[in-house]
């Protein structure tokens, strides 16, 4: 799919390597792609709206031409549309993830028909992982280094 902007939304608290790997797979698919960082204030995130962003650029710099680092609030679809993009990027995990995303996808089609929404499945390694998990190893002293960036690590150790 090429002439796309693909808009990848989520709270990325942390950037896990699950997060990382999607992103690394839509490069070569889409030219252009947005992480769109939520500001999920009601989710009380461990690291604030700027450091988020902040560590996904660091993570993606290597990809810094074609990768755009933002936060956004309000409705994605009217974020998209405002960002040029025509392809959502939404990761599936497990069937668990199914149900809710299937919905997303139907109230963004019904809010943006010309807004697609593409569906990722990790790779095999990080099938299990979610950004909760991440925090609550971290919280605890154990090793997530095997599931996100040193960039992340670094961060994780000075909030704990």
């Amino acid at each position: 799919m090429k002439n796309t902007t693909a808009v990848y939304p989520g709270t990325f608290d942390p950037f896990t390597r699950g997060h990382e790997d999607l992103v690394r797979r839509a490069v070569d698919m889409f030219d252009r792609i947005i992480v769109a960082v939520a500001a999920s204030a009601g989710k009380g995130p461990l690291f604030s709206l700027d450091e988020r962003v902040d560590i996904i650029a660091e993570v993606l710099q290597e990809f810094a031409d074609r990768i755009e680092v933002t936060p956004f609030t309000g409705l994605l679809a009217d974020f998209a549309h405002r960002r040029g993009a025509n392809v959502m990027v939404r990761g599936l995990r497990a069937v668990t993830d199914f149900e809710y995303e299937m919905q997303m996808a139907s109230i963004n089609r019904k809010l943006a028909p010309d807004l697609e929404t593409v569906f990722f499945t990790p790779t095999e390694q990080y099938t299990f992982l979610s950004a909760s998990v991440v925090r609550e190893i971290a919280r605890f002293g154990g090793d997530v280094s095997a599931f996100v960036h040193p960039t992340v690590i670094a961060r994780l150790q000075r909030k704990f």
